[in-house]
């Protein structure tokens, strides 16, 4: 079917003017000049006998014909958009993209990374650190590793890390004369916090875990406080205080004797948070996925395996 478009650059042009409301962000957005946007929005104007904008000295505004037109010419720029990342796709064939929120990769992804790549060298791997929700469709990522409930509406979910949470230290803290042998000792002990900024109410906290030990007499407000778990679990590694931190984040350095869990495992507090290989259906019969995803599973199970053979109490 022949199509009648005008000029790809013009359309370019109105679609960024009319989300901005603005020649001047959309001329940024495009690398323009001003006036370059507003002489591409004239020749569209002329070429469909159409005005598209109201202007005064103060606004600018959508025609109501321009405020019609306006979702179907920003969809077909996302097709156009998914299109060149679909061609891109094919020429980085072999680059595998993993969302993965900053913490989870310092503590858990990272340090293993050489074992996938030893197992896996045509596959190069791209890591995008985010907490954010991963866009499939249009941010280039194959997999994502999510901390959550598990809830991903349009794609699979599989939970790989049913997770607990307890209390850990540097074991440089077990000799102090204030010693850690019952829950009722952390008194005597500086708290370490992580300010959780998604659903709070229900993530693994010390108010949560000393309700679980049945302790209501320490003061939980005060103490050093963190956005990521990765500081709050590396201050506790340099023996600055105590952490409440999930099982996952920890088990390497339980295990390379850098941390320690000072309580009975009878007081590990079970999260409603656990950790998930997100990823639309599709994307699982990609092999460099396909890899992926069996070397996380195996990599699991040896943390389960390590985490098991450890005396903890």
């Amino acid at each position: 079917m022949k199509r009648h478009l005008p000029p790809l650059n013009s359309l370019r042009a109105f679609e960024a003017a009319a989300r901005h409301l603005s020649f001047r962000q959309a001329a940024e957005e495009l690398n323009v000049t001003p006036a370059a946007i507003s002489q591409q929005i004239k020749q569209l104007e002329a070429t469909l006998s159409v005005e598209l904008f109201t202007r005064t000295t103060r606004a600018l505004a959508l025609t109501d014909a321009a405020e019609a037109a306006l979702p179907e010419i920003r969809n077909g720029f996302d097709s156009l958009d998914g299109g060149v990342r679909t061609l891109r796709a094919q020429r980085d064939g072999g680059i595998l993209t993993v969302s993965v929120s900053p913490s989870f990769g310092m503590r858990w992804l990272l340090p293993r990374l050489e074992r996938f790549r030893q197992t896996y060298p045509d596959i190069d791997v791209r890591i995008d650190a985010s907490n954010q929700l991963t866009d499939f469709g249009r941010g280039g990522v194959d997999v994502a590793l999510r901390y959550g409930r598990g809830n991903y509406k349009g794609l699979t979910s599989e939970r790989l890390i049913t997770d607990i949470a307890f209390p850990v230290c540097s074991p440089n803290l077990l000799p102090d004369p204030q010693q850690l042998l019952e829950p009722e000792d952390l008194h005597n002990h500086a708290l370490l916090h992580v300010d959780w900024v998604m659903e709070s109410e229900s993530a693994p906290t010390w108010a949560r875990w000393l309700q679980r030990a049945n302790i209501t007499d320490i003061d939980t407000r005060g103490g050093l406080r963190f956005s990521m778990d990765d500081m709050a679990v590396s201050a506790a590694i340099s023996g600055l205080g105590i952490v409440v931190a999930a099982r996952a984040f920890v088990v390497a350095d339980l295990a390379a004797g850098r941390l320690v869990k000072p309580f009975s495992s009878e007081l590990d507090m079970p999260t409603e948070f656990h950790h998930y290989a997100v990823y639309p259906a599709q994307k699982a019969a990609q092999p460099k996925v396909s890899a992926f995803l069996d070397w996380v599973r195996g990599e699991v199970s040896l943390d389960a395996e390590l985490y098991d053979s450890l005396d903890l109490g």
